[in-house]
């Protein structure tokens, strides 16, 4: 549900912003004041309200405190006025209040009877509703003590097909009606709330609950992961010549954490690192990515200044890991200091840093670019080989050649490479690991 608004619906919005140029003469604090105010900027407060959604719903306290941060954020990306989280009890066929905000008078709790009709409605419907005269009726009633026409919004909370509750808006600042990227953004928040309210009001024995929370925790990650999966491809979207640039780079980098043996908490960093890694390239003139000749030095300079930009737009948004802004900033250095922004070496990289690095390198050698074809990924191994340890991190490029030797002999549950370019045998593979052991063993000797 989550993907599909952000990757088909924002792209049209994304295609519709004027392209933003960076240049040297302005500042990054211009740019992102400029930022301030395009869909970017709000789907990135949507992702930090998820980010920020995700501790305070598995948090062990008095569930009053949840519902008011679940409000506030439902408030923040909807962009409302004044919302209501109900809960549903089937037995009484109720919708009873959990907590309500910006609301001059509304009673507590606030009670909606449904009819069989509107409870069917509710649990049928898809997405937020925009309310009006024409169609309250069908989803709720007059039935309590609260007049449904003070709701403008309505979105359902279904955990399993099954009807929990639902959230209502009021009135949007200036008495505006709720846009498509309003309604879109509720509907991923939704998604969480639903499993906060059924988490709340299940009825089970202490170790029943401790079970059904990490349920919970498991599906938060699932949709905060399948949110920037989307937040990917809206990225790439205006580059023709990347598209599934940054999707590949997280898959690439989650494999070669998984291949080095880290834990699933590391890994989850990386994916969606490498989903967010090129996010300043949002700021460069889009012909850059079209030009089938070298950039100049201005336009070079231009294309560079993605890390930067990147670096300031992350470090706005509270993500759940810390890494992600000097992965964003980080990953075009080069072990032997001649990367950029900062000309760090390979001690003064992290080790996400140089995993998101390789991944990013190894899949901008092996897609097509207008100033040259793509590489083989034999080929594409062979270069990166040639240039390690002093440029890309050995350790990291093992992991990716057992990857891509799971991929050769179909050991992969998931391969990690599209179908149809891996062109080596498991042979040509043991040969490049043996060349980059030699390669690296060498070094340290010369080291010595």
């Amino acid at each position: 549900m989550v993907a599909p608004w952000l990757g088909i619906k924002l792209t049209n919005k994304f295609r519709a912003v004027p392209v933003l140029r960076c240049y040297r003469s302005g500042s990054l604090a211009s740019f992102a004041t400029a930022l301030l105010g395009s869909n970017l900027k709000k789907l990135l407060r949507t992702v930090e309200a998820l980010a920020d959604l995700g501790p305070e719903l598995t948090a062990d306290r008095d569930f009053r405190q949840t519902t008011r941060a679940i409000l506030s954020a439902v408030i923040e990306a909807a962009g409302a006025r004044e919302a209501v989280l109900f809960a549903f009890g089937d037995r009484a066929s109720t919708l009873s209040s959990l907590d309500a905000q910006g609301f001059a008078l509304i009673p507590d709790p606030a009670l909606i009877r449904l009819l069989p009709r509107q409870i069917h409605m509710l649990t049928a419907s898809t997405g937020a509703i925009v309310l009006n005269s024409a169609n309250i009726d069908a989803y709720l009633s007059s039935n309590g003590n609260v007049a449904p026409e003070l709701f403008r919004c309505l979105c359902a909370l279904r955990v399993r097909g099954k009807l929990v509750g639902a959230i209502a808006l009021g009135r949007r600042v200036g008495d505006a009606i709720y846009e498509e990227d309003a309604l879109a953004a509720l509907e991923m928040i939704a998604s969480y709330v639903a499993l906060a309210i059924q988490n709340h009001t299940l009825n089970q024995t202490l170790a029943q609950r401790v079970a059904e929370n990490l349920r919970l925790l498991a599906s938060l990650h699932g949709f905060y992961d399948n949110a920037l999966e989307a937040f990917a491809t809206a990225i790439d979207v205006k580059h023709v010549n990347i598209h599934g640039h940054s999707l590949r780079v997280g898959r690439y980098a989650q494999a070669i954490g998984e291949a080095l043996g880290m834990e699933p908490g590391e890994v989850a960093p990386l994916r969606s690192a490498g989903y967010l890694h090129d996010i300043g390239k949002v700021a460069v003139d889009q012909r850059l990515f079209a030009k089938p000749s070298s950039l100049d030095d201005e336009e070079s300079r231009a294309m560079r200044d993605h890390t930067t930009v990147g670096h300031q737009i992350v470090s706005h948004v509270q993500f759940p890991w810390p890494q992600i802004p000097e992965i964003v900033r980080w990953h075009h250095e080069r072990a032997d200091g001649s990367g950029y922004p900062d000309g760090l070496h390979g001690d003064e990289m992290p080790r996400a840093v140089r995993i998101i690095a390789l991944a990013d390198a190894f899949d901008a050698m092996t897609t097509e670019r207008p100033y040259r074809p793509r590489l083989s990924v034999g080929t594409a191994l062979q270069e990166l080989i040639r240039m390690s340890p002093q440029k890309y991190d050995a350790h990291a490029l093992q992991a990716l050649l057992i990857q891509v030797r799971r991929d050769a002999v179909g050991s992969n549950r998931i391969p990690i490479l599209d179908p149809g370019i891996v062109n080596l045998s498991p042979v040509d593979v043991d040969a490049l690991a043996s060349t980059l052991q030699h390669r690296t063993t060498q070094a340290r000797a010369y080291l010595t």
